[in-house]
């Protein structure tokens, strides 16, 4: 039976058990961004001897939920002999969604995002965040819950109909556009040149912050050496 597992797990396999990370995805899709420390091995190059420890668990996985490559892979590794195989079946978008470490050319929003941007609970005083909002250079804070789930953001429209006397929850615009960390940066800075939007909030998929997205916050993209 192959073992699906999530995120979690996949960290915890890797770091406790040295799981080998298999990408079985075309060469082109592996290049873009995989996992670190993942070895590409497709779908179509598993028959014979993969180059894998049988002694060592072997995750696998392709794109997202959608793909059924990683499934396929799985159950041919078994067939193969290998006795520890498991298929990390949401793929590697649930992991750069996660904002989390990977290797390859893809500019994402990861790589680019402002992680200090002025922050707010539902019952702050409005008042005491009016001058952080104008001092800050994107003139917005996000307003989040206990659970760091974002909720609204206000800017310089909600500061100028808002009363000084209310809540950040009182003036929030609740309806604020959020991009995950794994949205590749050209297109995103196409609609938001087309929207007229200088910033967007930027959440894992669970609404939770991640940071702040800006039109003047990219820099060239960092080489797989680079990352931490």
């Amino acid at each position: 039976m192959t073992h699906i597992i999530d995120r979690e797990a996949v960290r915890d396999l890797v770091a406790t058990r040295q799981a080998q990370l298999v990408e079985v995805l075309p060469e082109r899709e592996y290049e873009w961004a995989h996992l670190p420390g993942a070895v590409h091995l497709p779908l179509g190059r598993i028959d014979g001897t993969p180059p894998l420890d049988r002694a060592r668990p072997v995750i696998v996985y392709c794109h997202d939920w959608l793909c059924d490559l990683s499934p396929r892979a799985a159950h041919r590794l078994q067939r193969l002999g290998f006795g520890q195989v498991y298929d990390y079946g949401v793929g590697k978008m649930d992991w750069l969604s996660a904002d989390l470490p990977y290797e390859g050319h893809a500019a994402l929003v990861s790589r680019n995002v402002r992680r200090d941007p002025v922050t707010a609970g539902l019952d702050d005083p409005l008042g005491m965040l009016t001058e952080r909002i104008i001092a800050d250079p994107a003139g917005l804070a996000v307003v989040v819950d206990e659970d760091d789930v974002v909720q609204g953001v206000i800017g310089s429209r909600e500061l100028r109909g808002g009363d000084l006397d209310g809540t950040a929850e009182s003036v929030m615009r609740v309806g604020a556009t959020t991009v995950r960390p794994s949205e590749e940066i050209d297109p995103l800075v196409q609609r938001m040149d087309q929207a007229k939007v200088d910033h967007v909030v930027v959440t894992q998929a669970d609404g939770t912050l991640v940071g702040l997205f800006g039109l003047g916050d990219t820099r060239p993209p960092e080489s797989d050496s680079d990352q931490g």
